[in-house]
């Protein structure tokens, strides 16, 4: 089952939210292990895909909740999802961390689980080297830009809730996504990676 499947089996959990977020502000704890079991996996995803480091995307993904529980009290809904609101609090803490860095991180860690035969390991090896690609590229994209992919695409997400997610229009997503997939090529062949 991909994550929009999943999200939409789950009808009752959106009923749900509202109140747990108010209890959750009222210093609930098992309604704030109840919003961290929920956005624990799409925060830590949003971090994954960015980052080299799986250390670090996990240690981002646990700030993104330790400042969740610190600004809660102060949460305002104003029409946007709470998802989108740890979307931000995400974004903010990576542009941070990329800020203390001298250079972006471009691989992906391979799995030390697994010795893989000769086949599988030039597979392994090109395939690493696409998904370095593409996280590169995607690096030099605007952070709407990679916004939007990481929705649509790697989160499976459709329109209508990116366009939420992100505080914009439908249509205005769907000009978006087309201009960051042109973006993404062009910075793909750039790199000679297409």
């Amino acid at each position: 089952m991909n994550p929009a499947q999943a999200r939409s089996a789950r009808p009752e959990e959106a009923v749900l939210e509202p109140e747990m977020i108010r209890r959750a502000q009222g210093g609930d704890p098992e309604a704030v292990g109840w919003l961290y079991d929920r956005y624990y996996l799409p925060i830590y995803r949003y971090f994954r895909i960015r980052l080299e480091d799986q250390e670090l995307a996990e240690d981002l993904t646990a700030e993104v909740f330790v400042r969740m529980v610190e600004h809660l009290p102060r949460y305002r809904a104003r029409g946007r999802p709470f998802l989108a609101w740890l979307y931000t609090i995400a974004r903010n803490l990576l542009m941070d961390h990329y800020r203390t860095q001298r250079r972006i991180p471009a691989g992906l860690l391979e799995d030390p689980e697994r010795t893989p035969g000769v086949e599988e390991e030039i597979e392994r090896i090109e395939a690493q080297a696409q998904w370095d690609c593409i996280r590169r590229a995607m690096q030099k994209l605007t952070p709407d830009q990679q916004d939007v992919l990481f929705h649509r695409f790697l989160e499976g997400r459709s329109v209508e809730e990116t366009a939420r997610l992100m505080g914009k229009q439908p249509n205005a997503i769907k000009a978006l996504q087309h201009r960051a997939l042109a973006a993404l090529r062009r910075r793909m062949e750039e790199m000679g990676c297409v």
